[in-house]
């Protein structure tokens, strides 16, 4: 049965691998493009920062510099927005909306928004259960080969089926980051406006970035998705094809 869709794995598989870089390439173009436009109120990615907090009330959050590009992240347990090297210093409209993005999440957490707080729950069990998916499945194998072959119930194969489960989290997981980044994208724009950081034609450029940035996490949930199905399809291929014998 597996090889009957491995053709077909292999096209979708190539398919979200040509979609992923033409994401990733996209928001490069995007974001270069625009972190070249500078801002007319010349603010930076770091005072945008430190404004969108402050104006939030928001005293307890550090902003840092770290290196590259596009490495801006948000980290809740160290209460720090990191901003890239080419985002922190830059008064631009790309350097404003990737920082006010960031921003963004730190106002899903203060506001208990309830994607952001499944996703924040959903990291380390997805960390494990990704881990564990192919061990638990070829011990899975090993017991239904050496003690339960011939049963009806047979603990390897809900074994297995507990490494699918596992593995099928990180599709979980990248489905909830969806409405996570783009709601962030949201709240960045709002903030801007509201501000007064960026005018409402250098809001539209702000716009044209994060919405870039979101078909990366499209992309990689397309993906994730087709590998977990493959996945799936070999593990009930294997206990299927065993159980008829």
């Amino acid at each position: 049965m597996y090889f009957d869709y491995y053709f077909t794995f292999f096209g979708l598989i190539l398919l979200c691998a040509l979609f992923s870089g033409w994401a990733a390439s996209k928001v490069k173009r995007t974001y270069r493009a625009y972190n070249s436009v500078p801002l007319r109120s010349n603010m930076t990615g770091y005072d945008t920062a430190v404004r969108l907090l402050r104006a939030n009330g928001i005293q307890d959050i550090s902003v840092n510099r770290v290196r590259g590009e596009l490495t801006d992240h948000y980290h809740p347990t160290k209460k720090v927005v990191n901003l890239s090297a080419s985002t922190y210093g830059n008064n631009s409209v790309g350097a404003v909306a990737v920082a006010a993005h960031e921003i963004g999440h730190v106002m899903q957490k203060k506001k208990g928004y309830l994607p952001y707080k499944l996703r924040s729950a959903l990291v380390a069990v997805t960390n494990i259960g990704s881990r564990l998916a192919m061990p638990l499945v070829l011990l899975g194998l090993l017991l239904d080969m050496f003690v339960y072959y011939g049963q009806n119930v047979s603990l390897g194969y809900y074994l297995a089926m507990i490494g699918v489960i596992g593995y099928g989290l990180s599709t979980v997981f990248m489905l909830v980051t969806l409405p996570v980044e783009f709601n962030a994208s949201k709240r960045a724009k709002r903030m801007l406006l509201q501000e007064g950081i960026v005018t409402a034609e250098e809001a539209e450029g702000a716009e044209q970035v994060l919405n870039a940035a979101a078909l990366t996490y499209v992309a990689s949930l397309a993906t994730s998705l087709v590998y977990f199905l493959r996945f799936a399809v070999w593990v009930f291929a294997i206990f299927g094809g065993r159980r008829r014998r």
